[in-house]
């Protein structure tokens, strides 16, 4: 079992930077891989960036050399820096744990672009 506690999100302006961070409790956090969710009212979520348990990542194409997603094992806690915002990345974001199978979310956290 996994619990995820994000944080970090806020208001910030177009153009500004905001560094998520999810931290996890539980055993076995370098064997999950990680990923950053984000979610807009009436629409579906969708899978920002993610980092497997050998720190390979992957991000969508919209955020591709703004976002960096990392980890640190030693604290149990993934990361999520977000440069040069945009409005559009206004969304609810979540961190997602997954091994066998299992998957697990945070209770989200709100990130707001807008001048």
């Amino acid at each position: 079992q996994v619990q995820l506690v994000e944080s970090g999100g806020g208001l910030v302006q177009p153009g500004g930077s905001l560094r998520l961070s999810c931290a996890a409790s539980g055993s076995n956090f370098n064997k999950y891989t990680m990923g950053w969710y984000r979610q807009t009212p009436g629409k579906q979520r969708e899978l920002v960036a993610g980092i497997g348990s050998g720190g390979g990542t992957a991000y969508i194409t919209s955020v591709k050399g703004r976002f960096t997603i990392s980890r640190d094992n030693a604290k149990n806690t993934v990361y999520l820096q977000m440069n040069s915002l945009k409005p559009e990345d206004t969304a609810v974001y979540y961190c997602n744990a997954y091994l066998d199978q299992s998957d697990y979310w945070g209770q989200g956290t709100q990130v707001t672009v807008s001048s």
